[in-house]
Order: structure tokens, then sequence, then C-alpha cells
């Protein structure tokens, strides 16, 4: 197999912005915000060129307090984004997001890298960022969707109990739809990246059982939490 992964010149990789910009003249055709989907356009281009930087930096940390900065930081990042769903309450559940997002992402992160990867050393930053980048993002719009569909549930007068459940289900529909999807309809970025580099794909495979499994799991555990902490400032706020 070619263990060499391709480079993108930058005229080609241009080409892939082509189904983006459609989508926005779509947007902008029916009326619909396409100022903010071409705001998360320039904002995920601009990050990413950044962070293609500062991970060259990272990679090479000798220390773990270095990582552990990193991941409070991505935590924070993380959580706060997730309640841009309900921004009226924001603040006053951020602590709860965060909670959240650390438990049940933290738990799962410390299982994979220290159960099944037994990283050496247990921070090695070529993998716990991008596995905690993973873990924290699914866990972060697990969250958002949560929050979102619970707050909508609350406001036609749904019961909590009742509309916790309907919104924990709701924010689980993405990561069950990829759990049935996956190698039937799509072969997930991991695992497409492994294969591309010339990794077996029966060890490719591995890693992606890896990583569905921790994605549910975070995200199923980071949601029940908030869901669970965030009761008493919507029953608040829906009383006000």
């Amino acid at each position: 197999m070619i263990n060499t992964v391709q480079s993108i010149p930058l005229f080609n990789l241009a080409i892939a912005f082509v189904p983006a910009f459609a989508v926005l003249l779509i947007l902008a055709k029916w009326s619909l915000n396409a100022s903010n989907a071409l705001h998360a356009i320039i904002r995920m281009l601009i990050q990413l060129l950044i962070i293609g930087y500062f991970l060259t930096y990272i990679f090479e940390a000798k220390h773990a307090w270095v990582i552990l900065f990193i991941l409070t930081a991505m935590v924070l990042a993380s959580s706060w984004i997730a309640l841009g769903t309900i921004k009226s309450i924001r603040y006053l559940l951020f602590k709860h997001a965060f909670l959240s997002i650390a438990f049940g992402g933290g738990i799962t992160l410390a299982l994979i890298t220290q159960g099944v990867l037994v990283l050496k050393p247990w921070y090695l930053p070529q993998l716990m960022i991008p596995l905690a980048g993973m873990i924290f993002a699914n866990s972060m719009n697990s969250i958002s969707l949560a929050a979102e569909r619970l707050n909508a549930e609350l406001e036609r007068n749904v019961p909590y109990n009742e509309a916790r459940n309907i919104a924990l289900h709701a924010a689980l529909i993405p990561i069950i739809n990829s759990l049935f999807a996956v190698g039937l309809v799509s072969l997930p970025g991991m695992m497409t990246g492994q294969i591309l580099s010339g990794v077996s794909p029966l060890i490719a495979i591995r890693y992606q059982i890896m990583v569905m499994c921790m994605i549910f799991g975070s995200s199923g555990i980071s949601a029940a939490c908030f869901l669970m902490l965030a009761k008493p400032v919507f029953e608040k706020s829906r009383s006000n």
C-alpha cells in the first residue's frame, strides 16, 4: 500500500469551496441567514490556518501542564459554543455545560487514552489532542441539541422529565444514525485518513470502532449530565 498522503495544491483546495459557496447562494436566494454561514466558513478557514501552525508547537510539548491547559481551553470553548441555541440563559447554563463536557468527555478521554491506547507518556500530544477534539466536539453538539430541544418542549408546557427524555433522544439521533451508517453509507474521517496513509483496513477498523464508541459514550453522558444539572435553571426561567 502507498504510505504517503497526497499533498493538495492551493488551487485544487480552492475547488473544495465550490459546493460550499453553492449552499451560500441557496441560502441567500431563499432569504435565509447566508451571512451567518459565510461567517462560519471564514472563521473555520482562519481557525484551521492558525491551529495548523499552533499544533506544530503543541506536538513538541514536553510538559503535561501544557496539554492540560489546552484541554481546559477546549472544554471552555465547547461549553460556550454549545449554548448558542439558547442565548437568553447562556450565562446561567455555562457552568452546567462545562461540568457536563468535562465529566462525560473527560471520563471517556481518560478511558480511551489510558485504557485502550495506553499512551506513553500519558499526555502524548499527537494522540491526546486530536482525540480530545473529537470527544469534546461531539459532547458539545449533543448538549447543543439537547438544550435547544429541551427549551422548545418546555415552552410547549411539557413536564420537565418528559421534555428531558425527548431532548436526550433528539441529541443522540445524529450519532445513532452514524452508528447505523458507518461501513455501509460512510467511511468516517479517522478510518479514511488511516487507509489513505497506508494503514491496513483491518487495523483502521479497530480504531474506528474505538472512535464510534467513545463519541457515542461521551455524547450521551455529557447530554444526560447537562439535562440533570440544568433543571433548576430551566424551571426558574419558565416561572419568570
